[in-house]
């Protein structure tokens, strides 16, 4: 057993806000168990874990211990061999009030696994309800989906069957399993994928902060502690894609400095609440004049965000929907559009036209600032170039396409 136990200051978190803490896994050992005490009410402090080989898991301030055994590993975290060697327990000051912060890590090493915890029962499939039926274009498909969304793997309270299966109820084709700064979720998605008949996207919440950006693909951890350029320069090499998520969303705008701008955005955050203040519209367009929009509802547990699919995601696929990397190919190639709901009024291109469905009455926003009135539940009007914009009367966003 070791134990750390200290006080950290401001003077701490302004030299360096990410700590590691060592500890030594003796050969043999099959079990790593790591507890974490402190004030919660007066602070937070993230947790996670390195080894000698690499990431082994992150779960921030969702909890206070975690266990890896070479066949199971508290979600959040990755089972596996225990390399033999110093391991890293990681702490990142995330909040350190002025006074301090006492804390007391703890951890202890077997050579016997402790049994994994009973495996959570899964919900059953739902029925997916009906919803707008949006023409195919060119033998590519219409999809609607989520692009932000959380499990017990970091913050959330659901688990990945419990999250595909509410995904499923609302309507979406497909969902992005985006759980903070881990990976650990990724080999569990196909399974569940299939139960539920949902497309999962593999996803992680890079989060610092500084701002947060959603890394979608099989592209392995992305290190959070490196700069955003590298984020961007790594999930490029493995054939991902990087958006920026909620740039103007509180305390965790983006502020991270880069020299490569992605063209995915998440504009449309279920954080904007009023969608009279055209703030993040704004930034989007300043951030640069190609940029892709995407929505993302950051669901976490139910009663407490907005639900999968407020707002959704729509992508124009070709090929097969059910394969994720045909969804990300859609993302790529900029054919989106953003919706309140995946029954909620819609606007979509079709090649030189655009079709708004259920927004008689709402005015059709050009990029160059021109406005023309949508008259019928299915109306088609002539497409530009760049993003497009549903509004009601109030100068309220309807739906974004580009």
């Amino acid at each position: 057993m070791v134990i750390h136990r200290g006080r950290w200051t401001l003077r701490d978190r302004a030299e360096d806000v990410l700590r590691a803490l060592p500890v030594t896994v003796a050969p043999g050992t099959a079990a790593l168990t790591v507890r974490l005490d402190y004030p919660r009410a007066a602070g937070v402090l993230d947790l996670g874990c390195i080894g000698p080989a690499g990431f082994r898991g992150w779960s921030g301030g969702a909890r206070d211990g975690y266990t890896i055994t070479p066949d199971w590993a508290t979600p959040g975290y990755l089972p596996g061999e225990l390399e033999p060697g110093e391991w890293q327990v990681l702490l990142r000051l995330h909040r350190v009030p002025p006074e301090g912060l006492d804390f007391e890590v703890t951890a202890t090493t077997s050579s016997a696994a402790p049994a994994p915890p009973p495996a959570p029962v899964a919900p059953p499939r739902p029925q997916r309800p009906p919803r707008p039926a949006v023409p195919d274009v060119d033998g590519r498909r219409w999809l609607a989906g989520d692009l932000h969304a959380h499990t017990v793997h970091s913050d959330g309270a659901q688990t990945i069957d419990e999250l595909a299966a509410l995904a499923v109820s609302r309507g979406l084709d497909f969902l992005a399993v985006t759980d903070h700064n881990t990976v650990s979720h990724h080999p569990w998605l196909p399974g569940s994928a299939r139960r539920y008949g949902i497309t999962l996207l593999p996803g992680q919440e890079v989060t610092t902060d500084r701002g947060h950006a959603n890394a979608f693909g099989p592209v392995g951890w992305i290190d959070f502690r490196r700069p955003a350029d590298e984020w961007l320069a790594a999930v490029e090499r493995a054939g991902g894609l990087l958006s920026i998520n909620h740039p103007l969303g509180g305390d965790c705008a983006w502020r991270q400095p880069v020299t490569s701008r992605t063209r995915l955005v998440e504009v449309w955050h279920s954080g904007w609440w009023d969608r009279t203040w055209g703030a993040p519209l704004a930034w989007a367009q300043a951030w640069r004049p190609d940029v892709v929009p995407a929505g993302g509802s950051d669901f976490h547990r139910p009663g407490a965000d907005a639900l999968p699919g407020a707002p959704t995601t729509w992508v124009l696929v070709d090929g097969d929907p059910a394969d994720e990397a045909a969804v990300r190919d859609a993302l790529a190639a900029g054919r989106t559009a953003v919706s309140a709901g995946p029954d909620a009024p819609l606007l979509v291109r079709l090649g030189d036209e655009l079709l708004a469905l259920g927004a008689d009455g709402a005015l059709l926003g050009y990029p160059d600032g021109r406005h023309r009135v949508v008259r019928g539940d299915r109306c088609l009007l002539p497409a530009a170039d760049g993003l497009h914009v549903l509004e009601s009367h109030r100068m309220e966003v309807i739906a974004l396409c580009r």
